[in-house]
This record gives C-alpha cells, structure tokens and sequence, in this order.
C-alpha cells in the first residue's frame, strides 16, 4: 500500500531494506522455496520502490495486487504440514536401514545378479530428550519427484515436505519403561512412501510399540538409496493383474524385515535397540496395496500374531483361504466410496472381498467402517495441505476425527493381541457413535 500513497515517510524506505533482508535471510537459513518465489519477486520490487523512492502509476496496481495474492496463497496451500503430537506417555525415537536380501532375487529387474534391497526406517519409545531437534519428515526431497510425477505434477511441488518435521528424535536411546516392547511393520500403498502414515506410527509408538515401515522398492513412488540411487516405482504397478501377482513377493518383504529385526535385536550396528525388541509378540498393519500384502503375509509367516488391513480389496490364496490371526478391517460405507468417485465394480470387489475374509475368520475378527472418510484419510495426506480437501482428495470428515478413529482402534487392537490390555472399543464401547462397528 506504502507504494500507491503520495509523499512517503523517510522510513518507508526502511520497510523497503527490511523486506529484502528477510527474503535473502530466508533464502539463507532456510534454504529458497518455490512457493515464495513469487513473495521473493514481490519483495524485490517494493524494496527498490521503498529504497529510491520510484514512480509507481496506478495502472500497476491491479499486477501488483495479483503477485500479492499469490505470494500469500501458494505457501498457505503448500505449506510446511505440522504432525500432531502423539498422545502416549512415550517419546519416539527413529533409525533407518538399507537392508538386501541376498537370498532372493529382484523379481522387477531382468539383471539375474539383482537381488532384493529395501529401506526400512524405525520408530521407537525414546528416553526424552530436551532440545533434541527432530527428523525431517522426508530427509531429501530426491525421494517425492516420483510421487509428484504420479500425480501429475512438476517434479518439485513436494520439495518443501523436507523442511517438515515428526515428533522423532534420531538416534534417541530406547524408552527405560519395558525391558522389550513388542513389534509392528507397516506396509504403504501402491505408489506410495515409507512415511505416509507417519501420524499413526508415532502415535502408536507413543504407547509402546517399535514399527518398521518398508519402502517397497518398485511398488513404493520412489525410494532413495544411501548411495543417491533413485528407483521410482515400476509402470506395471498401474495394472491389476500384475499388482496381484507381486502381492506375495511384497508379503515376503515383511517377512525379510521380520528376520532383520530379529538380527539387530541381537547385535544392532547402531548399539541402540539390540534386546530390546520382543519379537515374539508382532503385528503388521497396512493402508491399501500395504493392507493386501499385510494380509498376504499373515497368511505365509504365522509368527505375525496379529492384522490390521486398511480399505483394500483382498485377492488370491488370502480371499481363498483366509488368514488365521486376529483381525482387523478397517474401512468406510459404499456411499463415502462413490462420494469419492469410486466404481461400483471397485466398491464392490473391496467390500465383498473383505467381508467374506472377515466372515471365514477362524477366530477374532473386527470389521470397522468409518463413513465420510476417502481412500487418503487413512494416510498422512489430509495433513499435508489444505488442497487436499478442496479438490476431492480427502473426504468430509474432519481429518482429526479420521485420524482419532483409526487410531483408536488400531490401537486397542495390537494392545489386545500383542499387549494383553483392555480393549473397550472392541468390546463394543461407543466413543465414535458415527462408526459401523461388527465384531466376530
């Protein structure tokens, strides 16, 4: 506005110096975002109009406002996402792994030598520690160019995830409270990242549980390797026929993953969790292609005591079969799956598939619908920008109460079967009256 008014203060001009040194200050410290280029643009020119108190006509001030309006909107709809912090009586602490295994060979290569390598990151009940800066939510932003490619987007839109930060400490010592805490592993979506339910992993760390989440190499949008090596997923992973054929090869990461944990808690190369991971009592958890390979794996490795699978259909020997542990479905209502663009086919074949897994249960079995919750609920995504919702991406429900919800019941599920504590949500206990909740 300072521009536009007829005989300027004197220190206007300083309004001018101020607004340059906090671009080039932010540029420095914190390193330049394509979000506020347009701000750096907007700062650059009023600076100069401040500084040697230049002519502005009027006919610029219809441009002017347009910059003005985007410098403010595009770092409101990317911003810098804040994860919630978890509610347990724990600290988290995270280490990460690159982990091959040699006996196996990698199936979506044609390389006979190529043998399976994953990247593994783990969150832990942490001794608390002041002032300890926490993990970057993404560490190196290399990672997401594959996902905003998926998405169709310019291979920089999700830069800015890496200067977001979960409530992880690295490298924290392990939480004194329990000699051992039992062990979870996640498994992401199709296209997805080790990271995207970041807010249920901490939160169920939060209240004595390790998870490990896998980057499925090919099936994940991207993995980064120590060595820079970039593997985007594989295009196959776009075909339903394919996508099943692979589910038992992911299965067999959860269970390479599982040996590793093993492995490390005898001598872990970081001298931090060795012993203390009870690797007796173990679940797995998984959000769409996850849940699916999630439940694969319950049904080929029996020392998995316990399932939770997120709104996917199941396929092959586990719709067949079925699995034996303990589990639970979580999904939503057909009407929140056609709000959200899906086919009555796809609808359909994930309901039925579910529930007829559900209903050969041998022995405990839960199925949770939440309605008004989209596909992405279930993930980080409603976190990440407001945009999500305005364009259809997440569902009507309050992101909070998805997350609570999911939560809630996932955890008092792995506390039931893996901890031996009360589960009131599971005996029928009415804290989200919304919930369609059946039990076996």
């Amino acid at each position: 506005m300072w521009a536009f008014l007829p005989n300027r203060a004197n220190w206007a001009r300083w309004l001018g110096l101020i607004l340059l040194l906090m671009a080039a200050a932010q540029i420095v410290f914190e390193g330049p975002r394509w979000q506020i280029y347009p701000a750096y643009g907007l700062a650059c020119l009023f600076g100069f109009i401040f500084l040697f108190g230049l002519p502005v006509r009027s006919l610029f001030a219809l441009p002017l406002g347009i910059l003005t309006l985007i410098s403010a909107s595009l770092p409101a709809v990317f911003s810098i996402p804040h994860l919630p912090h978890p509610t347990g009586p724990y600290q988290v602490g995270t280490l990460t792994y690159e982990w091959m295994d040699a006996s196996r060979p990698e199936i979506y290569t044609d390389d006979p030598n190529d043998r399976r390598a994953l990247m593994v990151q783990i969150w832990y009940p942490a001794k608390p520690t002041p002032g300890a800066i926490p993990a970057a939510y993404i560490p190196d932003a290399r990672a997401l160019q594959p996902l905003a490619q998926l998405l169709h987007l310019p291979t920089f839109t999700l830069n800015h995830l890496t200067y977001a930060r979960g409530n992880a400490i690295p490298s924290a010592s392990v939480a004194d409270a329990q000699p051992k805490y039992p062990v979870l592993i996640f498994s992401h979506g199709r296209g997805g990242y080790r990271q995207h339910n970041t807010w249920e992993i901490e939160e169920l760390v939060s209240h004595g549980y390790i998870v490990a989440a896998i980057d499925h190499t090919y099936a994940a949008s991207g993995v980064l390797f120590p060595d820079g090596r970039l593997v985007p997923m594989d295009a196959r992973m776009t075909e339903r026929g394919f996508i099943n054929s692979v589910i038992p090869y992911l299965a067999q990461d959860a269970s390479f993953v599982l040996n590793q944990l093993i492995a490390i808690n005898r001598v872990d190369p970081n001298g931090i969790l060795a012993g203390r991971l009870d690797t007796e009592r173990v679940g797995i958890f998984g959000l769409s292609l996850g849940g699916s390979t999630s439940s694969q794996a319950c049904h080929d490795d029996l020392r998995f005591k316990a399932c939770v699978v997120m709104d996917v259909w199941m396929v092959g020997d586990v719709l067949r079969d079925g699995v034996k542990q303990p589990t639970l479905f979580l999904t939503r209502d057909a009407a929140s799956m056609k709000q959200e663009g899906w086919t009555q086919a796809d609808i359909d074949e994930t309901l039925n598939t579910m529930q007829a897994v559900y209903e050969k249960l041998p022995g405990d079995g839960y199925f949770v619908q939440v309605p008004g919750v989209f596909h992405t609920d279930f993930s980080d995504a409603p976190l990440l920008s407001p945009l999500t919702r305005a364009i259809g991406l997440t569902g009507p429900i309050d992101p909070a109460r998805a997350h609570a919800i999911t939560s809630k019941y996932t955890l008092e599920f792995f506390d039931r079967y893996l901890s031996n504590k009360p589960a009131p949500l599971l005996d029928g206990k009415i804290d989200f009256p919304e919930v369609i909740f059946r039990k076996r």
